[in-house]
């Protein structure tokens, strides 16, 4: 009987540890922190919040998407201080943990005989933040509501970074002040956008005021704030003081009474309208919605998470006992970002690179930035596409396609401003877009550069870097397209925005050759590519394979959907274009044939290599696919690669080797960018080039770790192409085709496999890594 007990509790626990979910990811905090860049995510919806306690107090900073100011900047609603008195922080039982499983953060702390929890969490269906305060004793509970916009301030220097003035010879920047009251027993602030922004100064910039009138403007008007209320707590006048270098004022709500259950709730509402009152109209319909549903929302909340944990996953080496190795940190941390890209699932903005809803003082981040918590580097409402997409890549793969969604609509909301350039600049059809763009479509004026030659082509931005630099776009009419691929999903709203991409390329590379000569084509019948860019690396490019690779790849997409998307004047359109792209061209190092980022090139101006552009994201050269010697030889002899090659913040090397199947390569550039951050949240990577928490480092090495398991190819599908054979791995991806694999690797060996549907079992081969 010993013996069959004995049997029975190992046989139990190893069945436990293998089947552990989510919640062995947790993050979990015995102390308390110095100041908010030792701060947690939360979130849910579009919200994030920053969290931790300082001094015995919680602080969390509130962001929600789409928070743009009139000079563009992402403001943060305020910042939240909770005092619980008597305190039961002030002892030395503390506990801070982000549960994975719910969304949420709790804080428990005992000081004596007092216990007491706090439980925060952001309703995923509606924008509310609650926060729930339990104690075996009855307390008095302190909300403060502190806002540094409580007076105009003067943005200077390096700190206009934070907006789309940036390095603009202006001196009269300012961030205009909140406005922010007791309602009764609550506390309302919202920032109301004036009629004129950095969206009218950038179409006079430009060149553009005669079509404005057509133009989407996002800025205007637009409103955005909330209120902070609670049952059992009353108005208690203001406060002020100082948090780290940026003063401030609150407004302070608290206990009519001690008790032991005391629950705080926050209700943002952002809407563009030029009366405050419809705002506050909104916001009123937030709070009754809100409260209908107070019943529910928690566990409606908590059954989202749960899906979104259970529809994708990365598991790596969790049955072992150091859980400070390497691969398992990866594994960890690969979800831990997933959790923050999930807190902006359904924003009217899409998460940014350079922070998304986490940023924090950036005093934490260089300290040369001693400025607001609104600060983040490279703007807010500015959306450089070669780092979006390395957010919304993994996207793909790991399910969240409905995420997706922010990023497509921002696209497609500019489209008409794209569209309006070309007519104005060029007098040609077609939509561009510059890779620097603003959330209106247009390129940052800073940028676009103030001091320009008066002869100079006013559809350029006059910036070594970012010059010619249009091909872009392509990689969100891929994902668009990818879509519908994976999950079935219906893209006709895209197939416009995708045909104007195509055809500026088209209509604008024979636009410049005709200024050039009596011909339009090259001898060969095809565009000439000039001048062109490949990313921000090789300037005035003559043929750049970045931009080929773009327009073969996408046209031969466009011409393989269905005849519901296309009509036939479309498909011959599209037929007519796919022979005017330009073959790829190609380059020889001792003797060996290379991809090369272009036929030509004046000068290299950044470091990343675009001569992987059609290994990734363009798929034309890789595993089971023809030429990959010639990839293979550009990773071992082009000097350039190698000198350029890193994990850090944007660099993809990480996906390049993986989709060649460098397996030791792939490791090693993967797990540098997926180990712990060095900040108190590992997943808080950064600066890299941009900011912390750095969301294209983030979103690059899930992306090298989902290749790493499994590639895809149309029906194809190759897992284990890049795996170590000693990390034992469980995992749920999703491939083209509604498609979705379970598999679980141990010992170098596959012991599961699950297939849906079962009938795409036959496309699968299993090519475990070196």
């Amino acid at each position: 009987m010993k013996k069959l007990l004995l049997l029975c509790f190992l046989y139990c626990n190893i069945a436990l540890a293998q089947n552990k979910g989510i919640e062995q990811y947790n993050e979990v905090w015995s102390s308390q922190s110095q100041n908010s860049g030792q701060s947690m995510p939360c979130g849910g919806g579009d919200i994030g919040l920053n969290v931790w306690v300082e001094k015995g107090e919680l602080l969390f900073y509130i962001a929600r998407s789409g928070t743009f100011d009139e000079n563009n900047a992402m403001l943060k609603p305020g910042r939240v201080r909770v005092k619980l008195s008597p305190n039961p922080f002030d002892g030395n039982d503390f506990k801070q943990e982000l549960r994975l499983q719910n969304g949420s953060v709790f804080i428990n702390g005992k000081n004596g005989d007092l216990k007491a929890e706090i439980k925060l969490w952001v309703d995923v269906f509606r924008p509310v933040i609650h926060l729930n305060i339990s104690s075996n004793k009855a307390i008095k509970t302190e909300a403060i509501f502190e806002s540094w916009r409580y007076r105009d301030r003067e943005v200077k220097g390096l700190e206009k970074n934070e907006g789309s003035w940036k390095f603009a010879p202006r001196n009269d920047v300012k961030t205009l002040k909140d406005n922010i009251a007791f309602k009764s027993n609550s506390i309302q602030f919202y920032h109301h956008n004036l009629d004129s922004t950095i969206f009218d100064v950038t179409v006079k910039q430009q060149g553009m005021d005669a079509v404005k009138d057509q133009m989407y403007n996002p800025l205007k008007n637009l409103t955005f704030g909330g209120l902070m209320q609670g049952k059992n707590l009353k108005a208690a006048g203001n406060t002020k003081g100082q948090y780290l270098n940026t003063d401030f004022e609150g407004w302070k709500l608290e206990s009519i009474k001690p008790t032991t259950n005391q629950d705080i709730e926050i209700y943002l509402n952002i809407q563009q309208t030029a009366f405050v009152n419809e705002w506050q109209q909104g916001l009123d319909k937030v709070i009754k919605e809100a409260e209908s549903n107070a019943k529910t929302a928690w566990q409606k909340t908590a059954d989202w998470w749960k899906q979104y944990w259970d529809r994708s996953f990365i598991y790596i080496n969790t049955a072992k006992p150091d859980n400070d190795t390497t691969a398992w940190q990866t594994g960890k941390n690969y979800q831990l970002f997933r959790y923050m890209l999930g807190c902006n699932a359904y924003g009217q903005a899409p998460t940014k690179f350079n922070g998304g809803l986490f940023t924090y003082d950036p005093v934490f981040v260089n300290p040369q930035y001693a400025f607001t918590p609104d600060f983040r580097n490279w703007g807010g409402g500015l959306m450089t596409a070669q780092n979006q997409r390395l957010v919304y890549f993994p996207m793909l793969k790991s399910g969240d396609i409905d995420m997706m969604k922010p990023e497509f609509d921002f696209y497609l909301r500019s489209l008409k401003n794209a569209e309006l350039r070309s007519k104005v600049y060029w007098g040609h059809n077609g939509a561009c877009f510059t890779e620097q763009v603003e959330n209106f479509g247009l390129p940052n004026s800073a940028e676009y550069t103030w001091k320009r030659p008066a002869d100079f082509d006013k559809g350029l931005e006059y910036n070594a870097w970012l010059e010619y630099t249009w091909d872009t776009v392509f990689e969100f009419c891929l994902m668009m397209m990818e879509t519908e691929r994976y999950k079935g999903d219906d893209i006709y709203q895209y197939i416009p925005f995708i045909e104007s991409c195509l055809t500026f390329f088209d209509e604008h590379y024979q636009y410049l050759s005709r200024k050039r000569s009596a011909k339009a084509l090259d001898g060969n019948g095809h565009l000439v590519l000039y001048p062109g860019s490949s990313a921000e690396t090789f300037k005035m490019a003559y043929n750049s394979n970045s931009t080929i690779a773009a327009l073969q790849t996408i046209t031969k997409r466009m011409l393989a959907l269905s005849d519901s998307y296309l009509t036939s004047d479309e498909r011959l359109k599209l037929t007519a274009l796919q022979k005017r792209i330009p073959p790829l061209t190609f380059a020889e190092i001792d003797g060996h044939k290379t991809l090369s980022p272009a036929k030509s090139w004046e000068r290299v101006n950044n470091e990343e290599n675009t001569q992987f552009y059609p290994v990734f994201p363009w798929g034309i050269f890789g595993l089971s696919k023809p030429g990959l010697d010639t990839a293979l030889n550009t990773w071992k002899l082009d000097t350039l690669v190698a000198k350029f090659r890193s994990g850090i913040g944007w660099k993809q090397d990480n996906i390049f080797a993986a989709r060649l199947g460098l397996t030791s390569e792939a490791a090693k550039l993967t797990t540098f960018k997926l180990k712990n951050s060095g900040r108190r949240f590992p997943a808080f990577w950064g600066p890299g080039f941009d900011w912390t928490p750095d969301h294209n480092w983030g979103g690059s090495g899930m992306i090298g770790l989902q290749e790493m398991l499994m590639q895809v190819d149309d029906k194809k599908i190759l897992l284990f192409p890049a795996w170590p054979k000693d990390w034992d791995v469980h995992f749920k991806l999703h491939a083209p085709y509604n498609t979705t694999v379970e598999a679980t690797l141990k010992g170098g060996k596959v012991v599961d496999m699950k297939v849906f549907p079962e009938e795409r079992r036959k496309d699968i081969t299993v090519i475990l890594g070196q």
